[in-house]
């Protein structure tokens, strides 16, 4: 169809989930070109810039040929691109269990609610905590998930003192993840033992199988 949306597509991969509630589940990955936003534990950068022009209906045509109702809208950061919200739509249509990996910076509130959002709200750490939109924690339902990605001790307290001040375990599933090679795994385990906390400790299941091999 000629007057389909276009998207900037990096990659379309098919992979095991590496991180969220369905971790572990076959899950098809729709990888869009671009981001605003400079996180410095990064591991997506080739995805900044270059990528392919696809229709949705290209788009589609792809994810269909795996055999998985799981489909994974990621970046770099997919909202940067309008035609991600026409992306998500045709997806859940088609019937697919689809979730969106975002950074937050960018307003959630058009996104389709059939959608699960997966918020990364910036640690101070990650060097774009000023990035953080607020006002989309108001837009978190009880199937959504907001991702903390630890780099340190300061990290886990200020993750700590968001979740206190924004009831944050009221709304939503809290994901904690250290970042790899900036915090200790088991430390931050430790951590939340300690301190008895309503979280979910993550640790990304693709980088241990394959590291950070683009497309897996």
């Amino acid at each position: 169809m000629s007057d389909s949306p276009r998207l900037r597509i990096s990659e379309v991969f098919y992979s095991l989930q590496g991180e969220s509630a369905t971790v572990g589940f076959p899950t098809v990955f729709v990888r869009l070109t671009g981001c605003p936003l400079r996180c410095q534990y990064c591991d997506t950068e080739y995805a900044f810039t270059g990528g392919e022009w696809l229709s949705l209906p290209a788009i589609l045509e792809q994810v269909a040929a795996y055999r998985t109702r799981y489909v994974t809208v990621t970046g770099g950061e997919p909202l940067a691109q309008r035609a991600c919200l026409d992306l998500l739509r045709a997806l859940c249509g088609a019937g697919y269990h689809v979730s969106l990996e975002t950074s937050g910076a960018l307003d959630v509130a058009p996104v389709d609610p059939r959608v699960i959002k997966v918020i990364d709200l910036k640690t101070p750490g990650s060097g774009e905590v000023e990035r953080n939109r607020f006002d989309n924690l108001q837009h978190l339902g009880s199937c959504d998930q907001l991702k903390f990605v630890i780099c340190n001790r300061d990290d886990y307290l200020w993750s700590l003192e968001m979740l206190k001040t924004h009831d944050l375990p009221a709304r939503c599933e809290v994901l904690f993840s250290p970042s790899q090679g900036e915090q200790d795994a088991t430390e931050l385990a430790d951590w939340i033992l300690q301190d008895q906390l309503p979280v979910r400790m993550q640790i990304q299941l693709h980088k241990l199988l394959w590291g950070n091999t683009p497309g897996k």
